[in-house]
């Protein structure tokens, strides 16, 4: 064999050894993150099944990929490239896997859809609510009684400023961001004013007040689109805590993710939207917790009005 011709097999089989060893550190622990797809995309994220369903069967040239033991699918939804996923319940699951997405993928904005407990009274079950801003309310000092039903904060502790809920008293999360030198403290993290202000002008999507259960609210859902909204690793199905996080955050809804996610976006400057619809008054209603009945009707709710959003949303 001629020496040019050697030489070009020779890097042939180099460039596809060296591709091969790019693919596998795509799953090996530890290994530098490394691109599964370049298109800019809008990350696209629910808690858990149920609330992606509706989303996912509308995607058009889906892709599957699968990192951590998270399945991610890329496509088109509304005409806008996508990749969807489940981020899995609850705070830690949240922030983990939308670092992920924002590792692994070119991910220009972050929309949330989802379910949620109603906490403002003037709330109803069915409602899609989106939020301008989320703070973690779990996030606390566990005050000592100081005396019997009483109880008080270090007086060094300078960050303790809102209405405790017992020996439970909320606290700003310490958070980075790339361009500051040091680490800042804030409880709010503000939704994308753009994106908020494309929300605003959803007025035509039609929810449903019934399921497939039969079962059938006594009121038709609306949007509502603005006011705070709260996150914390606890579900909440209790009316006096709910009173409470209405009085203290001005809270619209509660739930177990958003805030998470909404941090994460916060540190890598990446935009973000929630959509979050009332599956339960979180213990506010009469009965046992309405999350059973209901749950199938809020998370179609949500998805509905995240679908109108990409259809007006211009990146």
């Amino acid at each position: 064999m001629p020496v040019h011709r050697f030489a070009r097999t020779v890097r042939r089989v180099l460039a596809a050894v060296a591709l091969a060893w790019l693919a596998g550190c795509a799953s090996v622990p530890g290994s530098t993150p490394v691109r599964l797809d370049d298109t800019r995309r809008i990350a696209v994220i629910s808690a858990f099944q149920p609330e992606l369903t509706l989303l996912l069967s509308r995607v058009q040239d889906a892709r599957k990929h699968s990192v951590n033991g998270v399945e991610f699918t890329t496509g088109t939804l509304q005409g806008q490239p996508v990749v969807l996923f489940l981020s899995g319940i609850s705070m830690v699951n949240a922030a983990m896997n939308t670092q992920l997405v924002l590792d692994r993928f070119n991910v220009g904005s972050i929309v949330f859809s989802g379910i949620a407990g109603g906490v403002n009274p003037g709330l109803h079950i069915g409602d899609v609510t989106v939020a301008s801003q989320w703070g973690q309310y779990l996030e606390v000092l566990m005050a000592r009684e100081a005396a019997p039903g009483r109880y008080a904060a270090p007086p060094w502790m300078k960050d303790v400023q809102l209405p405790n809920y017992g020996m439970l008293y909320p606290r700003p999360v310490e958070v980075r961001k790339a361009g500051q030198s040091e680490p800042a403290k804030q409880f709010w993290f503000a939704a994308d004013p753009k994106m908020l202000e494309v929300a605003r002008g959803l007025r035509t999507v039609e929810l449903a007040n019934c399921g497939g259960n039969g079962k059938c609210l006594t009121h038709k859902p609306q949007l509502v689109v603005g006011g705070n909204g709260v996150s914390g690793q606890a579900f909440v199905d209790n009316k006096a805590f709910r009173e409470y996080a209405f009085k203290t955050f001005q809270a619209n809804v509660l739930d177990m993710e958003t805030a998470a996610t909404a941090q994460v976006a916060y540190s890598n400057g990446v935009p973000y939207l929630a959509f979050r619809s009332l599956s339960d008054l979180a213990g506010g209603g009469e009965g046992e917790n309405e999350m059973g009945t209901f749950m199938n009707v809020a998370a179609d709710n949500s998805a509905k009005v995240l679908l109108a959003f990409l259809a007006a949303w211009k990146p």
